[in-house]
């Protein structure tokens, strides 16, 4: 299979998506901070020095797939018709679960959008409060399902 950011010669480059349909593209991606259970408490009891770190990191979110294609070389930017993040606690873990879902509709799909929203999400909630839990852990950042284009739908097991 050739990868598709890589010209004849070798050369990275934007792929060329002028010739592809504008359709629906859909894409969900999860993550999670793994942490100490009292930091889980502290967050979740609204005790955070920082603010709320779920309300805080869920903006973070939207606004990482906002810019994506300013963090990503190759990935063109996009007008976004939806970005949402949801932050929930689990305390099996312990820490804090992180699902985005990105929508558009465009020539390419939003799969780097949902990946860094989850990505700058997680980033955003160590940030707050790595001063009382410097050990967390990032982790789980994978794609669950993508609609739309020419490949069609992909969904993890």
């Amino acid at each position: 299979m050739a990868l598709t950011h890589f010209d004849g010669k070798g050369d990275a480059h934007m792929v060329d998506v002028s010739e592809k349909a504008a359709t629906a593209r859909l894409a969900v991606a999860e993550g999670w901070v793994k942490m100490q259970p009292e930091t889980l408490a502290m967050i979740t009891g609204g005790n955070a020095k920082k603010g709320d770190v779920a309300a805080v990191a869920r903006l973070a979110g939207i606004m990482g797939a906002k810019r994506t294609s300013d963090l990503i070389p190759l990935c063109h930017p996009l007008p976004i018709t939806k970005a949402a993040v949801e932050i929930n606690p689990d305390p099996d873990l312990p820490g804090l679960r992180i699902e985005a879902t990105v929508k558009t509709s465009g020539q390419t799909g939003v799969e780097m959008e949902a990946l860094t929203a989850v990505s700058t999400a997680a980033l955003t909630i160590y940030d707050m409060v790595k001063a009382a839990d410097r050990g967390m852990e990032i982790g789980g950042i994978r794609l669950l399902l993508k609609e739309g284009g020419k490949s069609g739908r992909f969904q993890a097991e």
